[in-house]
């Protein structure tokens, strides 16, 4: 396979996707729909997943102090005043799961979201148990009026993993849940971690291929964050758990990147914990370093998207 370029960069990112589809860049504002999730609110546990910090996966989401509307417009306003910006944004459902609770409700706040003149679309995260047949017609509704993505937190295909983290349902749960999706016309982000505990370099990988198999349309890549008041991070202070290193890390992203196929839409290739619970990686806080780095390496190394892709039927 020859090299490819996306724009300015040899994977199909996000960025890339959708100024081709809207013609100018479209930033994400992230919103509380305040929701729970049923790894906390003892329908599956009380304790969240091994990782979850009790804000879920929203711990950069605006705080549920408004409605949608008016959240959209302080996030608005909020990048507005960082960079300059067109009239296209995303709504993102992000705190917890964004599909746990009454369907009323749910419809409320989705098309609350996308009445927003500047919303061109919406972004909704949740658990691939998460997903009963009303709100999957629900989802489907509005993807009539705006295109959307429905983000799933898969983070391993490694059932013994996905025990060990609480994950709360089996792999077959998430294929289904794929299917169900995408035969509704809808579009399918997968999320998941890299450095999970006990996960090698090999375990990593074969869950990037299981979310190819499965033909999600985008991927998110997570670092594995240590944050304070988790077990995890019981588990990191009793010298349970190692943490990756930078290299470590840059390492298996790039051997993603050239794992995953052309098509898939790249949304996310690190993160960054919140500051204040941080505990491990420290140098993962510092992440416009670490995407110049990866940025370097897959030039150096001569890496892109698809290089290594291998065709799942």
């Amino acid at each position: 396979m020859t090299r490819k370029m996306w724009g300015e960069k040899p994977y199909h990112s996000l960025d890339y996707e959708m100024k081709h589809r809207f013609g100018e860049k479209v930033y994400k504002i992230s919103l509380d729909g305040g929701l729970t999730c049923p790894n906390r609110d003892g329908t599956l546990d009380s304790r969240g997943c091994l990782f979850c910090s009790g804000r879920g996966s929203g711990d950069f989401a605006a705080p549920l102090s408004s409605s949608v509307t008016a959240q959209i417009s302080q996030g608005i306003q909020g990048i507005s005043k960082r960079k300059q910006v067109g009239r296209k944004f995303i709504a993102y459902f992000q705190s917890f799961t964004n599909t746990y609770g009454p369907l009323s409700y749910l419809e409320k706040i989705y098309k609350e979201a996308l009445a927003h003149p500047d919303v061109v679309m919406l972004s909704v995260a949740t658990r691939p148990d998460c997903l009963p047949p009303e709100v999957l017609d629900l989802l489907s509704e509005c993807n009539k009026i705006k295109p959307v993505m429905v983000e799933l937190g898969l983070q391993t295909s490694k059932e013994s993993t996905a025990r060990l983290i609480r994950r709360g349902y089996p792999l077959s749960v998430y294929d289904n849940a794929v299917s169900s999706l995408q035969s509704l016309g809808l579009e399918v982000v997968t999320h998941v971690i890299a450095g999970l505990p006990g996960e090698s370099e090999k375990d990593f990988l074969a869950t990037l291929d299981h979310v190819t198999a499965c033909h999600s349309d985008g991927i998110k890549i997570h670092l594995l964050h240590i944050l304070k008041g988790t077990d995890l991070a019981d588990l990191y202070l009793s010298g349970e758990y190692p943490v990756l290193t930078k290299e470590a890390y840059i390492h298996l992203v790039l051997k993603a990147i050239a794992k995953l196929p052309p098509e898939m839409v790249i949304h996310r290739l690190t993160g960054d914990g919140p500051k204040d619970l941080l505990l491990a990686p420290l140098w993962s806080s510092h992440k416009r370093e670490v995407l110049n780095e990866i940025h370097k390496q897959l030039k150096l190394q001569d890496i892109w998207q698809g290089k290594e892709y291998l065709k799942h039927e």
